[in-house]
This record gives C-alpha cells, sequence and structure tokens, in this order.
C-alpha cells in the first residue's frame, strides 16, 4: 500500500513542477494577449459646462450656435471574432483582432445629438497598436455607405500594451488622422490600484476642414471674412495600468477655436471630459480581475505548484525508502530465522 502511495505522490511530484514550468512559458503569453472573444466595453465621460457648436435644421431654417451645457460621450467597442477569422490577411491571422468602435456624444439636458463616429480597426493583440489593414475605416457622423480604407491608423487607439513601460507612447488623434506622442508622467493611484500616467498635448493645429463647412461658419459667426481656419488644441491624460494596458481613466481637454482673416475668434468647443464614477469603477473591477489572472500564471501559480510538487516528491521519496528498507528488513529477519531453523535440525538426531 505504501509502495503505490509512494508512486502515485512521486508522480503527482512531477506532474505539478511540470505544471509550474508551463505557466510561465506557455499559459502566461496566451492571457497576456487581446482575446478573440472578448466582451463588449461601453465607456461614458461627461464634459460639466461644455461651450460647444450645434447646429440644427427644420425643414426651412438651419440654426448654428454655441450654447452651454453637459455632454456626455459614449464610446462603444464591439471586438469581432468573426470578421476577425475571415477578413484578416494572413500575415495578421493570431496576432491582430478586428474591433468595431461608436461613439456618440449628446447633450444631457435634451439627449440631443451633437457628434458621432464610428470605425472598423485592426489591433495588435499584445501592444494594442493599430495593424496595418487595407479595409479599415472611419465615418464622421451620418455620413452615407462605409468609407473602406479612408484612414490609415497609427500608433495606439483604444488601450496601451500588456507590460506598458516607464515612456513615451504614440497614441492617434482621430481629429488630425495622426499619432502624437503621449508622454509617461509618473505613478499614481486610482481606486487602491497603481496606474502610470501619460499626458498628450496638441497645441494650434489647424483641422483639415471642408471649404462648404467652412463657409457656413464663416457666415454665421463672422460674415465680413473671406476666409478662416479652425485652430485645434487638446490636453489628454491617460491612467493606464501598467499590467494589462487598459484605460483606468482618462480626461480629454478639447478646444476648437474659429479663426477668420478679419475679426474675432469664435469659440467652437470647450469641453472637459472626465470618466464618469461607474466608468472608472467599472474599469477597476476589470483590471484587478485581469491582474489576478496574469498573476495566477506569472507568479502565484508557479511557485505553488513548484512548492507543492516538491512536498509531494519528498514524502513519495520517503514513503519509497521506508518501504524499502522495511521490506529489506523482513526479508533479512527471514533469512536469519531460515538459517536457524536449518541449524537446528542439522543438530537434531535422526
Amino acid at each position: 500500500m505504501k509502495l503505490r502511495l509512494s508512486a502515485a505522490l512521486f508522480g503527482l511530484g512531477v506532474l505539478l513542477l511540470v505544471f509550474a514550468v508551463g505557466l510561465p512559458l506557455y499559459v502566461a503569453p496566451a492571457i497576456t494577449k487581446l482575446p478573440y472573444d472578448l466582451k463588449p466595453t461601453t465607456l461614458i465621460a461627461e464634459a460639466n459646462n461644455a461651450r460647444f457648436l450645434q447646429i440644427t435644421a427644420d425643414s426651412e431654417t438651419v440654426t448654428v450656435e454655441v450654447p452651454r451645457a453637459t455632454l456626455r460621450s459614449t464610446i462603444e467597442v464591439l471586438p469581432q471574432p468573426g470578421e476577425t477569422k475571415d477578413r484578416l490577411p494572413e500575415p495578421l491571422k493570431g496576432d491582430a483582432v478586428i474591433w468595431d468602435v461608436y461613439q456618440t456624444v449628446v447633450r444631457s439636458d435634451t439627449e440631443d445629438p451633437i457628434t458621432a463616429y464610428s470605425t472598423q480597426l485592426a489591433l495588435y493583440r499584445v501592444s494594442g497598436s493599430a495593424a496595418p489593414w487595407d479595409d479599415q475605416w472611419l465615418k464622421q457622423d451620418d455620413s452615407e455607405g462605409t468609407p473602406t480604407g479612408n484612414v490609415e491608423y497609427s500608433g495606439l487607439t483604444y488601450k496601451f500594451p500588456f507590460g506598458a513601460k516607464k515612456k513615451d507612447y504614440p497614441v492617434f488623434d482621430r481629429d488630425l488622422k495622426e499619432a502624437l506622442p503621449a508622454t509617461f508622467v509618473g505613478t499614481e493611484t486610482v481606486e487602491g490600484i497603481d496606474v502610470y500616467r501619460y499626458e498628450q498635448r496638441i497645441e494650434d493645429r489647424v483641422l483639415d476642414t471642408s471649404e462648404e463647412s467652412l463657409q457656413v461658419l464663416l457666415s454665421t459667426f463672422a460674415p465680413g471674412s473671406t476666409t478662416g481656419e479652425i485652430v485645434y488644441n487638446n490636453t489628454r491624460t491617460y491612467w493606464v495600468d501598467p499590467v494589462t494596458g487598459a484605460y483606468v481613466d482618462v480626461r480629454e481637454q478639447q478646444r476648437k477655436e474659429l479663426r477668420p482673416d478679419v475679426g474675432p475668434s469664435t469659440v467652437l468647443l470647450d469641453a472637459d471630459f472626465n470618466y464618469t464614477d461607474d466608468t472608472v469603477k467599472n474599469s477597476v473591477e476589470t483590471v484587478k480581475t485581469n491582474r489576478l489572472k496574469i498573476g495566477l500564471a506569472r507568479l502565484w501559480g508557479p511557485i505553488a505548484a513548484g512548492v507543492l510538487g516538491l512536498i509531494a516528491l519528498a514524502v513519495g521519496l520517503r514513503l519509497f525508502f521506508q518501504t524499502g528498507g522495511t521490506a529489506g528488513r523482513h526479508s533479512a529477519e527471514a533469512s536469519v530465522a531460515g538459517g536457524a531453523a536449518t541449524d537446528k535440525a542439522d543438530e537434531d538426531p535422526k
């Protein structure tokens, strides 16, 4: 019985040691990638007392104004596992995923829509950066059709890499359609977890604006002018979980001004967007869950499996040697007894 138990413990110990080695080598890399079946995510940010451009139209008139109100931005991230499987080119298969993303901005008091966009893009599963894919597209507001290939994403978009570093990263700006550096600022704590803070500053960049849109704005806010430009400023702050690369909190301070060739400038947008408390809490809970999984695969799982494996091996070997020693002692005693019996039989007269 002890011999069987010894063999079982020895086998269990070997299995646990193999498990301890396999977790960081095979399991950890598999879970530090964007999964194909990632659950849809909704992120909500609000800008209190924002100034913004609102255009309303009825059958007879078009009203252009810049009111003040609270704005609510809702971003929906919808992973597309089916399209990832069927539409990605061969060089990206296994390394990238396709996401659909939708954003709407509405006035909180009236629920009137202010702006909207939708996009489809490919992201690398580990770095989170945009993957080169010919079918990516970006559609502003309610424009007709799907303009496949009308944008070329670069840099990071909706997350930082797994294992983010204390360095600068390029982050894509949708208004400028280019990636600009987000600078590492320092380490902070959000809802009890340590995060990295990055800041991206965009200063006095002229936006590419259609002549038709520009003339509508000039006729409303600078009727004596003939031309002008829209100047864009933005400061984005990202609080990022360095383990998963997920956004824990985001702040975006946007400002757009119409600067005509004649007359004063007009502020078209002045909004300070911040994640809502519920969005931050949900992000933190998701990060904690994913950190636990990664920690178990990288560190605590291997340590526990290794320690238990060594204990099982030690106990199994001890039982084996105890069983072997007992069997040897019993064999020796039997041999001695047998010899004594033979000697006694030789001494007895027949």
